[in-house]
């Protein structure tokens, strides 16, 4: 009996070191991708519209009475991004952040936003931007940090062109061609059949089975 109480130990030990592997194993499984990355060019048009009675763009801070350009000025923004270069054109999503003038000696701003798409196969992923935007330049180059959805664990750089600009307003239509690099999410987590810690589960059992009804028998077939 000694024998056995030792021996069902020693399983019962197995069994939880197995249950612990499959539940590392498991968790790993359920946020798992493909390796088989992809790259995705996204290209639209970003209106950031600070007149007229429902602007997209509203100061929060800085200091007063100063113009938009002026070093500390930050605006909270839920812009429209459009298919074409009017805004009246399809809308496809919001950037929505904020973004800040954050050099002394030139127009460069510091944009932290998220692309939020609404549109297509795309409809509830979203980009974040992390960036300077030194707008003076034609083109302006900002790195993507991250993303959700059909973009998760995304990395790659937006590319920023102003194509009309209203000085007396400070509306500006920007076009952004972005490049990122993405993995397809697996399309299917579930598993079927007996998972391993239901296996040693089953063993253990049908071990306690043996020598319950084993030993029984033995006693009675000695004494009877």
């Amino acid at each position: 009996m000694a024998c056995f109480l030792i021996i069902l130990i020693t399983l019962c030990s197995a069994l939880l070191n197995t249950i612990s592997g499959a539940f590392i194993e498991e968790s790993r499984e359920a946020v798992a991708i493909k390796r088989d990355g992809k790259t995705t060019h996204l290209h639209f048009y970003f209106h950031d519209i600070l007149s007229g009675k429902n602007p997209s763009a509203i100061k929060i801070a800085g200091p007063s009475q100063s113009t938009i350009f002026n070093f500390g000025n930050t605006m909270m923004i839920d812009d429209a991004l459009t298919e074409g270069p009017a805004l009246e054109s399809k809308l496809v999503g919001r950037a929505q952040g904020f973004y800040a003038l954050a050099a002394q000696n030139e127009i460069a701003m510091l944009m932290v936003m998220n692309f939020a798409f609404m549109e297509g196969e795309y409809k509830g992923s979203t980009l974040s931007i992390l960036g300077r935007n030194p707008v003076g330049n034609d083109v302006r180059e900002m790195p993507v940090v991250g993303g959700s959805g059909v973009f998760r664990q995304v990395h790659g750089y937006a590319l920023a062109h102003t194509v009309l600009f209203d000085s007396n307003t400070g509306d500006a239509t920007v076009e952004y061609n972005v490049y990122v690099s993405h993995f397809q999410p697996v399309a299917s987590l579930a598993r079927h059949g007996m998972k391993p810690g239901q296996h040693a589960l089953f063993f253990v059992l049908f071990i306690y089975l043996f020598f319950v009804f084993g030993l029984n028998n033995s006693f009675t077939s000695k004494y009877v």
